[in-house]
């Protein structure tokens, strides 16, 4: 085996002292041949593969179960620590600082006798860092095996255990939910720049509990965030699978689509909601669960709130995620059905609401595609759809649409939709 530091380096190295992120976690020594796992975390190769033949299959420090025993070579890791032995005492000492800063935020994280106040005020640093810096300091964090270090403290750490044991006094219970809601945040800064496997430690049983508790009891900037991480698992084939784990949970869907869609006054955590619906139901597999868990009256109540009171970005997100659902047949029930279900005092259907958002001056004709789209299936096979969406005033909105700048693809829709309302007649 071929170790990259030469033998006059290392001599010098004990005249030096050894950043703590330049040590193997396992033999405390300066990395030789630093390997990566797929958890994130970095050992010296010789110490990790002595680990792996005695028969674990757990990685050391966050003791998560290894479904890749793949090593890694840590290219920048040891780029950094050959520059740091070549140029010894004249190593640039801003460099050093923020080496020294970076392991000192680490170790804070990772002790267990230091406060969640504490905890809060590393996290606090660590996104400012992140948010503020150069590109390459959000790389160094990658590197350095913030990111599943993160997840684990969310939702797997002494923290979340704890709190998931007992209540905690005000003062802690402020300050865990202030510490859940940073390392979040932090999370979200860091994932565009790092792997997104290290998200399948959710895929484990105890973990995915710690997500649904959070959703459950978070506050709604938890559960924006955490909607945000379930958006991230339908962008890559490494977290398809967790994307799917997503998408049959019961609990969840029914809590994001009552919570967050039917029952929140907080639009940008609709808004969130709405995103999360939409990366699930990119996975066909998953939208027959979507539709039985009341997916389609949260993306009914969405599009319904978005007229009345205000245009959202995301309205014609939740209009094109309602028109994949209703290849379904029972999402064409439960749209035809939304008045029966709901206790509108506008006894607006959500046929209605389909029609509401056909033409709208303000809506720059987002939603006019995917709405056209949804009337035709249901009015397609329904008599009721089309009376319903006649009552609706339907005509009238697909004249203005037809009479609008919107594109041709959709002024050909507008048409087919006419001549299915003629067989009302």
């Amino acid at each position: 085996m071929c170790y990259f530091v030469n033998s006059k380096l290392t001599k010098e190295v004990d005249e030096m002292t050894i950043p703590h992120l330049f040590r193997c976690p396992i033999s405390l020594d300066l990395f030789q041949d630093p390997v990566t796992l797929c958890t994130g975390q970095t050992y010296d190769r010789p110490s990790i593969e002595k680990w792996l033949a005695a028969g674990n299959l757990t990685c050391p420090v966050t003791m998560q179960k290894l479904d890749d025993p793949a090593l890694v070579p840590n290219h920048t890791l040891r780029h950094f620590i050959n520059q740091w032995l070549q140029m010894g005492n004249q190593f640039d000492p801003d460099y050093l600082e923020t080496i020294g800063s970076l392991a000192s935020l680490k170790h804070t994280l990772e002790s267990h006798e230091v406060t969640l106040k504490s905890k809060v005020q590393a996290l606090e640093k660590i996104r400012a860092l992140s948010q503020s810096e150069p590109p390459s300091t959000s790389n160094f964090f990658l590197q350095l095996g913030f990111l599943p270090l993160l997840l684990e403290l969310v939702f797997g750490g002494e923290e979340a255990k704890h709190k998931q044991k007992q209540k905690l006094e005000l003062p802690q219970e402020c300050y865990y939910i202030k510490f859940v809601e940073d390392a979040l945040s932090c999370t979200l800064i860091l994932l565009p720049h790092g792997k997104l496997e290290s998200l399948n430690m959710l895929r484990e049983e105890s973990k995915l509990a710690s997500f649904q508790a959070l959703f459950a009891h978070g506050t709604a900037l938890i559960r924006m965030s955490l909607c945000r991480l379930i958006e991230v698992t339908s962008t890559s084939p490494e977290t398809k699978e967790l994307c799917y784990m997503f998408g049959k949970n019961h609990q969840l869907l029914h809590r994001i689509s009552v919570q967050l869609l039917q029952q929140n006054s907080n639009s940008e955590a609709a808004d969130a909601g709405i995103k999360a619906i939409s990366a699930l139901s990119s996975l066909e597999e998953n939208r027959e669960i979507l539709v039985r868990q009341g997916v389609v009256n949260g993306l009914i109540t969405y599009i319904n709130s978005s007229t009345e009171r205000r245009e959202r970005s995301v309205a014609p997100l939740a209009i094109a995620t309602l028109e994949k659902l209703l290849r379904l047949e029972s999402a064409k029930e439960a749209v035809i059905n939304y008045n029966n279900n709901n206790n509108n005092n506008n006894n607006l259907n959500g046929v209605h609401a389909l029609v509401k958002k056909l033409f709208r001056v303000s809506d720059d004709h987002q939603s006019s595609e995917s709405a056209v789209g949804c009337l035709i299936i249901l009015c397609n096979d329904s008599l009721l759809a089309r009376e319903e969406a006649i009552s609706g005033g339907v005509l009238t909105q697909l004249l203005l649409l037809l009479q609008s700048q919107c594109s041709g693809r959709t002024k050909t829709k507008a048409r087919m939709l006419l001549k299915l309302l003629r067989r009302t007649n």
